[in-house]
């Protein structure tokens, strides 16, 4: 299995069991990997940061009334940051927060969750946070908080589901931390170059550590991610990382390895959904695993139908009709108000909607497990630096990803469960819609729907979110359409 990573320094100006699923989340098992258990190469992660002159301010705004519940465990007593002062970051870390991120006070997830993060004796939290309310800040703000940066040895870790997901976090360190001289280093899934066996990599000292499952697995069992200075281990969209479809082994394998190293270590565990199950199994591996009290953060399911963003569904009589209603409707009218996501349930729905709209003439791009690795950093950095407006995605992209100026999402297939197609998978409907409208910005989706079992599925989602989704009254109107992106607020 091969290897990457790449060590930078945040202070420095230019810092470098079976998966079952339709969607490509296992990049642990990318055919690089199978045919080397021992090679690791270089990412250079300089080579994968944004132009940030093309980019948007990433203020957070979102409804003041959001509905959270805290529930806390023991005697320690929290109370809420109104301000960064309040939580007593380093002058570093605020300048980092108010220069580099351009921030003005915390969300209200972050209100609450960054005085359980930071506040001793640093208790373990279960948080769910909707997509774009700002937990990507929490759980970096915690991590740089926490090392000492005098020890050349890791103290942090994340662990991510996807080398995109990954490379994003890291971006965010690094300029939050840019002033603040802590190291980080990147283990991701390799592109295809610069190989060295893993035996010749001397150890890892970079004090926070941001990287795949399989990868950071690799470290550990090689020796050379140590973790006895430990301080605080990150699981980000933990409600996959622990799924049994998702990287359960790999997780807690990991956590084990810390709980053997270093008992202390504060687990936080993030994501903008958990399941019953996910999360029953959550709480029992925390509570018995780490043997300490935890706290835990979630948002009322009510509250994540994410109404900043309006939701359409569209009725198509074929898939013929689906891909006309992107190219004459979505995509013409697109062009005036960002960039659009377009998600499809498998590689092959990927390359024939991609190969329909080349045809007609569109400038399109197309991410899928099945792309070198390269080749799916260079089509998210060009998305990102919007040179791109166009980009067809299985749910590789579900979770996580952040671009400010995707204003629009289209379903051209409904996500369904593996085992289960004629029954609808929520959670990734959510985080598909979540990549519309980030940070409380304005967007729309459109999902569009062919025959009685898109219908029937539709209705599923409707009934699980208590929300009925506006039905555009035809294909072929350009009005309606029209009008659909005036609700929305986008034109």
């Amino acid at each position: 299995m091969a290897d990457s990573s790449s060590s930078t320094t945040a202070a420095s100006p230019n810092p470098p069991k079976e998966t079952k699923s339709w969607a490509d989340q296992a990049d642990e098992i990318d055919q690089a990997e199978e045919q080397s258990n021992e090679e690791e190469e270089e990412v250079k992660i300089g080579s994968l940061q944004i132009d940030e002159s093309k980019t948007v301010n990433s203020t957070l705004t979102e409804p003041e009334d959001l509905a959270i519940e805290a529930v806390t465990s023991g005697d320690t007593r929290y109370k809420s940051a109104k301000r960064f002062e309040d939580l007593n970051l380093s002058p570093e870390l605020l300048k980092g927060l108010y220069v580099e991120m351009q921030f003005e006070r915390p969300s209200k997830i972050q209100e609450i969750s960054l005085p359980m993060i930071l506040t001793p004796p640093y208790k373990n939290l279960i948080a769910q946070a909707h997509n774009g309310s700002g937990k990507t800040t929490c759980f970096v703000l915690g991590m740089l908080s926490r090392i000492d940066p005098k020890l050349a040895a890791p103290q942090a870790l994340c662990i991510c589901p996807t080398r995109e997901l990954a490379i994003q976090n890291m971006e965010v360190l690094l300029k939050m931390g840019k002033y603040t001289g802590i190291t980080s280093e990147l283990g991701i899934p390799p592109d295809a170059a610069n190989y060295m066996p893993i035996s010749k990599r001397p150890p890892i000292t970079a004090q926070v550590v941001i990287g795949t499952p399989g990868t950071i697995n690799k470290w550990v069992t090689a020796r050379k991610l140590g973790m006895s200075c430990m301080k605080i281990l990150v699981f980000d969209e933990a409600d996959h990382m622990l799924s049994e479809s998702g990287f359960q082994d790999d997780s807690v394998r990991i956590m084990k390895a810390i709980v053997k190293a270093s008992a202390d270590c504060q687990v936080l565990l993030f994501s903008a959904t958990f399941g019953e199950i996910v999360k029953a199994f959550v709480t029992k591996i925390v509570r018995d695993l780490f043997v300490k009290d935890y706290n835990q953060m979630f948002v009322k399911k009510e509250e994540l139908s994410l109404e900043s963003v309006k939701q359409y569904k569209v009725q198509c009589p074929d898939e013929l009709s689906k891909v006309v209603v992107i190219k004459d409707k979505i995509l013409e009218l697109g062009q005036k108000v960002g960039q659009t996501i377009i998600f499809v349930r498998s590689r092959n729905s990927a390359s024939m909607l991609h190969k329909s709209l080349v045809d007609y003439g569109y400038e399109v791009t197309t991410i899928q497990g099945a792309l070198k690795q390269e080749d799916r950093d260079k089509i998210i950095k060009e998305f990102k630096e919007g040179l791109t407006l166009v980009l067809i995605s299985t749910d590789l992209l579900a979770r996580g990803f952040d671009q400010s100026q995707v204003n629009l999402v289209v379903n051209y297939d409904l996500p369904v469960r593996h085992e289960s197609p004629s029954e609808p998978d929520h959670e990734v409907y959510l985080h598909r819609i979540g990549r519309a409208g980030r940070f409380g910005r304005k967007g729309a989706v459109f999902n569009l729907l062919c025959g009685d079992r898109d219908n029937m599925i539709m209705s599923k989602i409707e009934n699980h979110f208590n929300h009925q989704v506006t039905e555009i009254t035809s294909y072929k109107s350009d009005e309606d359409f029209e009008n659909a992106l005036k609700k929305a607020g986008l034109l």
